[in-house]
């Protein structure tokens, strides 16, 4: 059985930004019935769970993946989606929630700061092992275990229209730094301070900013701006699953300018102890992929498919749980 539990309900745009929206008490009031799996130290399943997360698409469509693992594994399981990583992490580490999808790059920065301030110096890096090191050094003193990565990875990309690409043969952003054309990027507001936006784009990448056009992340007027040639090079998600159908196609990060925010199960280290909830939850490393994940994206924002039917025929298509 699964309860679906929306706590606050507001869509959270974008995983990287992060917006103070509450504290430990938000789970107060009856979620530690519920949560927390029996920690037996076996491979058995049984007992109550609670996936928790933020709640907009891509995160509703991992819990409902996580959730359905767990299923399978022979779990209850509840979700519980609030609006911010500021309300669900300490109900984690609380164990009133046993298990959120990641990013592992962000988490680790967020632990980063709840640990050493506000100014501390970052721990993350577009590598993956490195950042994952990181992570799970840094859950562990907060009382989590961080699982093993995905191959998705949800990170900042620029895209142009498959049309520039094709003509002046692009296919890395430094491809686009060599070209030597002034652009005009379709991006946030912040983007000009920001070191993974425009002043990477201009130091790691060499590309020439001639204006910015602030639109928003990932937005239909970034997109849109793009596939009108109002801007050249557009602000969005590596896994959005809409730019086909504007003609875009992302740039590669070809020098690593982006963190390693591949998707991760954290888990409250007692439910950890369960190696049943373990082999479900790294079950979904080695299949789930950045197209995979933009894919189911697309079928819930595109489609209009619910969060939890995109996420079982996926895992039933990949043989991840009984049809």
């Amino acid at each position: 059985m699964r309860l679906r539990t929306s706590l606050i309900g507001a869509a959270l745009g974008l995983s990287l930004v992060l917006t103070a929206c509450g504290g430990d008490d938000a789970f107060e009031g009856g979620a530690e019935e519920t949560a927390g799996g029996e920690a037996t130290g076996d491979a058995t399943g049984g007992g109550s769970l609670v996936v928790g997360g933020a709640n907009f698409t891509e995160m509703l469509i991992m819990q409902e993946i996580y959730s359905a693992l767990l299923e399978d594994a022979g779990f209850t399981v509840e979700i519980r989606s609030v609006d911010a990583r500021e309300i669900y992490a300490p109900a984690l580490v609380d164990g009133q929630i046993d298990v959120v999808p990641e990013y592992a790059a962000t988490m680790a920065e967020y632990l980063n700061r709840e640990a050493n301030g506000p100014d501390a110096e970052p721990v993350a890096s577009s590598d993956v092992d490195e950042t994952m090191e990181a992570l799970r050094t840094l859950a562990e003193q907060a009382g989590l275990v961080a699982l093993e990565p995905a191959q998705a990875v949800d990170q900042n990309a620029f895209a142009v229209t498959q049309e520039f690409a094709d003509t002046n043969g692009l296919t890395t952003l430094s491809d686009l730094g060599a070209l030597g054309q002034p652009v005009v990027l379709a991006a946030t507001e912040e983007c000009p301070d920001r070191p993974f936006c425009q002043p990477g784009l201009e130091d790691v990448y060499g590309i020439q900013i001639a204006s910015l056009e602030p639109l928003g992340f990932g937005t239909l007027q970034v997109k849109q701006a793009v596939a009108d040639g109002d801007a050249d090079l557009g602000l969005v998600a590596s896994t959005d699953g809409t730019l086909e159908q504007f003609g875009l196609v992302v740039l590669e990060d070809d020098q690593g300018l982006q963190n390693a925010d591949n998707l991760v199960p954290v888990v409250n280290a007692e439910t950890a102890e369960d190696e049943a909830v373990v082999e479900a939850l790294n079950s979904l490393a080695d299949v789930l992929t950045t197209e995979d994940l933009a894919t189911l994206n697309a079928q819930v924002d595109e489609e209009r498919q619910q969060p939890v039917d995109a996420a079982t025929a996926y895992l039933e298509e990949q043989g991840l749980i009984g049809g």
